[in-house]
């Protein structure tokens, strides 16, 4: 049996985040629905310091997420989860992802997401296929190919 899977970013903005990458993706961020969290304070199950205020909408503080534009398929979903830690960001990243922009567009892509707040890491290459390396505004490294 093959299973569904998100990937999930620990970060210390994770609201921020997840605008850079739904922009950076082409995805869209998931909404939070106030008035479930509101219920959820009223109810006791949370409390005001669980929540902030992010372009005028109430959030869950601790995380926020962002999904492909074509929404679930079939119960498959295609999500990335930013999810508040307390600690920076202090070694390389084990797992990263490849966003496929295809050959001829890497180099305006990738220029294009350093002007919005990547850093640029390093050029690769094996055989005739090559990438561009970079951070995220976070420090989370990801390729571009």
């Amino acid at each position: 049996m093959a299973y569904d899977f998100q990937v999930d970013f620990d970060c210390a903005d994770p609201h921020g985040l997840a605008d850079w990458w739904a922009e950076t993706l082409g995805w869209v961020v998931e909404e939070q629905d106030a008035d479930f969290i509101r219920r959820m304070i009223a109810e006791g199950h949370a409390s005001e310091a669980d929540t902030a205020m992010h372009k005028g909408r109430l959030v869950w503080s601790d995380g926020a997420a962002i999904r492909h534009p074509d929404g679930p398929a079939a119960g498959a979903r295609k999500r990335v989860l930013f999810q508040l830690v307390p600690e920076p960001k202090s070694v390389k990243n084990r797992v990263h992802l490849d966003v496929w922009v295809g050959a001829d567009n890497v180099e305006a892509v990738a220029d294009r997401l350093v002007a919005r707040g990547a850093t640029f890491l390093h050029k690769g290459n094996q055989g005739p296929h090559e990438w561009v390396t970079l951070a995220d505004p976070e420090g989370n490294e990801f390729c571009v190919s």
